[in-house]
């Protein structure tokens, strides 16, 4: 069990949220796709479940998910976020219109990222696509927007335009707003004979909002925490060793832990094998057979218990400003909509 904590922790946080900031034009691994077909720029239907529905997971939830926002709500302050800076830019004279929120959603609902937690425990998707996700999320929705002048992102940013970064040949170039930072200076006073707002309409809509960055990653943080503990446990460790055991006699011997079977069954291409598809439906099954997922789960619940007693006061705090922020921005969002 000599597991790194590297490993673990990016199981962890692998589905968190991590909403693309409004001005990148970047992409995501997978097949880029133009919102000029038929497909809805934002379809619900792949948005994850905010409890699982099935496999070994069906309707498990840890407790310090309590504390993480979910996928939807961090959509919709976004989306909010979005329409106000899109508002704000036109009281300037600037038309701009922002990437619609929730297009290319994460294969968790939060950064507990349940699901795979422990590995695979979906043997419905393991039978079609082995430890790859679904195509769907493997899509990337691309919503083109305009290169911004000078003053238009002095405007929205409450900075200089970044100057622009020399990328490797090959790679695509940094957008000018998707990375602050190079050279970057304070914004004019004013545009159009009316002052710039601090931060930008950016620092405006977050203000409307009730946006605060305390404590950003303080829950995601413990749920590593108690992940790696979890593993140290001896309940796990018997259980980890008898799923080695029983992957062993299907013939895939030496996989320390189920982290390992999925490095192993990851492909280059994101496409399943046969090998691949075999592999993952036998993880599966050996940790049906031997209560793998119930055992971790069970003993990570009781340690992240202890880390809700230990950090009531802060996760609280957490807990009150996100219900703020989405109040706030679901109010916003119906006001646009109108």
């Amino acid at each position: 069990m000599k597991h790194t904590k590297r490993t673990a922790t990016a199981v962890a946080l692998a589905a968190s949220a991590l909403l693309v900031s409004a001005c990148s034009s970047g992409t995501t691994p997978g097949t880029a796709q133009s919102v000029a077909d038929d497909r809805p720029i934002v379809n619900k239907e792949n948005w994850p479940k905010k409890v699982p529905t099935r496999g070994l997971t069906k309707d498990l939830t840890l407790p310090l998910e309590a504390y993480m926002a979910s996928y939807e709500d961090q959509v919709t302050v976004e989306q909010a976020a979005n329409d106000l800076q899109q508002s704000c830019m036109k009281d300037y004279g600037i038309d701009l219109t922002l990437p619609r929120a929730g297009a290319n959603p994460p294969p968790s609902d939060n950064d507990a990222n349940i699901e795979r937690r422990y590995g695979l425990t979906d043997r419905a998707e393991a039978e079609k696509y082995g430890y790859e996700l679904p195509p769907a999320l493997q899509e990337h929705t691309r919503q083109p927007m305009r290169e911004l002048s000078g003053v238009e992102v002095e405007v929205l940013t409450g900075h200089t335009k970044p100057e622009p970064v020399e990328a490797p040949e090959g790679a695509r170039a940094v957008g000018p707003v998707a990375s602050p930072g190079q050279d970057i200076k304070p914004a004019r006073a004013e545009y159009n004979g009316k002052k710039l707002r601090t931060g930008g309409c950016v620092g405006w809509s977050k203000d409307r909002l009730g946006v605060q960055e305390a404590d950003p990653v303080m829950v995601a943080e413990l749920a590593g925490d108690s992940l790696m503990e979890s593993m140290k446990d001896d309940k796990v460790v018997k259980a980890i060793a008898a799923w080695s055991s029983c992957m062993d006699g299907k013939g895939h011997p030496g996989l320390a832990d189920p982290y390992k079977a999925m490095d192993q069954g990851v492909t280059i291409d994101g496409k399943p094998t046969q090998e691949s598809i075999a592999l993952a439906v036998d993880d599966i099954d050996c940790k049906e057979r031997t209560d793998l997922v119930k055992i971790w789960f069970g003993v990570e619940t009781a340690i992240q218990n202890k880390q809700i007693t230990d950090n009531k006061s802060r996760l609280t705090g957490i807990k009150e400003q996100h219900g703020k922020e989405v109040s706030a921005a679901r109010k916003q969002v119906a006001a646009s909509a109108r």
